[in-house]
């Protein structure tokens, strides 16, 4: 509600967000476009948390971002996980290990992170990668990784920032099968960031930003049938 953002340095201020208002429906598929420096990726990060707005407010799951401490900022980062652009996966460890890691920072006992890891990589078709290395993966199979390793914690939120902008058209729409499925399967509601229509083609309902605000807003009928 009336959202703003912005980034102050000692010689100039940057608005990245101003009079953002929207609502997103628990369980859909939620579709934001814009060019470069639109606001979209400073939009998803108020969403988690990971920027603190300078006008008003958010509220995720219930949840008034602004009135959580800390502590309580992190327990929600474990119901809304991120999918990255460039996969984010760290090249020495395993698919295992990297899919396991957002478990392995909240001590999960060993048992029930190697039960969650095999769930999911089954999920995103890798179940036969487990000891693989990120280098030994195409890109498609990066991003399934990175898609595994958000649904470890079982979310109830999906950020996807530009899950797609690295891979090819072919890769694009079986990601973006993927992304559905899990939205359908495991009613986990989708935010997704793009500046690829094809992308938000896959979206329920898109908003359309220009210059930190909403500048159009509609619903994609095919999609939502």
């Amino acid at each position: 509600r009336d959202l703003g953002k912005t980034f102050r340095t000692k010689s100039a201020s940057v608005t990245a967000l101003e009079g953002v208002n929207l609502d997103i429906e628990k369980g859909s598929i939620f579709g934001v476009v814009g060019t470069s420096g639109a606001g979209k990726s400073t939009l998803l990060r108020t969403i988690n948390g990971l920027e603190k707005p300078t006008a008003g407010t958010v509220n995720v799951l219930g949840r008034d971002l602004n009135a959580l401490s800390k502590k309580q900022l992190r327990e929600l980062r474990g119901e809304v996980s991120m999918v990255f652009q460039h996969f984010n996966l760290l090249d020495t460890q395993t698919v295992a290990q990297n899919v396991a890691m957002p478990l392995i920072l909240a001590k999960t006992p060993r048992k029930e992170i190697q039960q969650r890891v095999t769930e999911v990589l089954e999920m995103v078709g890798l179940e036969g990668r487990a000891q693989s290395l990120p280098k030994q993966l195409s890109g498609g199979q990066r991003q399934r990784v990175g898609i595994a390793r958000a649904l470890i914690t079982n979310p109830k939120i999906l950020l996807c920032d530009e899950p797609t902008s690295a891979l090819d058209p072919l890769t694009t729409d079986q990601i973006l099968d993927l992304i559905v499925r899990v939205n359908q399967e495991l009613n986990i509601t989708v935010v997704i960031i793009t500046h690829e229509d094809d992308v938000a083609a896959r979206a329920e309902r898109v908003i359309e930003m220009r210059d930190g605000r909403i500048e159009r807003s509609y619903l994609n009928e095919s999609a939502a049938a």
